[in-house]
């Protein structure tokens, strides 16, 4: 199979690369629209060649400037416009929110482009938005739960005139993505981009959000102080455990910190590691930035090996243009 020319809209840190390389999909041009700068520095180091195009409201796809070939043809385009509109555990304010308007420039180069294939990610929302976003895009949405390929509980409604069926279960649990500890469920709550800030056992417990895991060893980071430095010196671990590795502790806060508490269960959030595991993205895919952006963007990304699954059909119908009509 020859080379595509690929746009991603709302690029974040290129979840769609990694699954056109999954897919075994060569890619000849791969343009990206991204405002985030961690997320295009973590894009740019694994992926030098990227084209980043800045802020897809103010792209002009005419701009000769921006190609590396005259007006090339767009095998594919592809994109995660911004949920927080639409989201249920949001205010649901749907395309009133300014972030889920966002979705129009994705219809806008669409028509622009004219792509052979496309695709578009969001989160589950009410059937009226569903449906305004389905008559836009031509396609029922097809919604898949992560768990098939993943440790993640993530539930995503995919548009797409790609046909593919659904992945087989793979078999893969949150215990086997775990560098420590324990866990009392077999699927992670889904990864959200808030979970840098930590979570809290009564929301873990209660609300069913932001995966604990448990420790077996004693040995357990609870949290991080606000402490300015290297993610080391901030880490709280329980005061019932045992202490990590004493260094020379020469400058501020170099000491361990212990947390003050009459709750006896040790836990800890995921390390970024865990959570690269999760969305199935290579070890050490985001280790070129801090840990808080880290966690931001694994949670705004892609579950990496679902859109391998849907990219793998790509190479499999001759460039025919199928549509599922809406």
């Amino acid at each position: 199979m020859m080379g595509i020319n690929v746009f991603s809209a709302f690029d974040g840190m290129s979840c769609g690369r990694i699954a056109l390389d999954k897919a075994g999909i060569p890619v000849d041009n791969y343009w990206a629209s991204e405002i985030d700068p961690y997320a295009i520095k973590v894009a740019k180091i694994n992926y030098p060649d990227t084209i980043h195009v800045g802020d897809i409201a103010t792209l002009d796809w005419n701009d000769e400037g921006l190609h590396a070939h005259l007006r090339p043809d767009i095998d594919l385009l592809i994109g995660g416009s911004p949920c927080q509109g639409f989201s249920f555990a949001g205010k649901q304010l749907n395309f009133n929110d300014p972030r889920s308007k966002l979705f129009f420039e994705f219809v806008r180069l669409m028509d622009e482009m004219k792509p052979t294939w496309f695709l578009l990610e969001n989160v589950k929302m009410k059937r009226e938005s569903q449906d305004i976003i389905s008559r836009y895009l031509g396609v029922a949405p097809i919604e898949l739960n992560s768990n098939l390929v993943s440790a993640q509980n993530r539930r995503r409604l995919y548009w797409t005139n790609i046909p593919f069926s659904t992945p087989h279960d793979k078999d893969i649990w949150l215990k086997d993505i775990l560098e420590d500890g324990y866990v009392d469920r077999k699927k992670a709550h889904c990864l959200d981009a808030n979970y840098f800030k930590g979570g809290n056992l009564k929301s873990y417990f209660e609300k069913h959000r932001r995966q604990l895991v448990f420790s077996s060893d004693g040995l357990c980071h609870v949290g991080d102080a606000d402490l300015r430095g290297h993610d080391a010196i901030k880490r709280v671990y329980h005061p019932e455990g045992k202490s990590p590795t004493l260094t020379t502790m020469g400058g501020g806060h170099r000491e361990p910190k212990i947390l003050l508490t009459k709750d006896n269960l040790k836990w800890r959030k995921l390390t970024p590691l865990e959570c690269e595991r999760l969305q199935t993205v290579p070890e050490g895919y985001t280790a070129h930035v801090s840990n808080t952006q880290r966690y931001k963007m694994l949670g705004n990304g892609w579950t990496v090996d679902m859109i391998a699954h849907i990219f793998k059909n790509i190479g499999e119908t001759n460039g025919k243009k199928q549509l599922e009509l809406f």
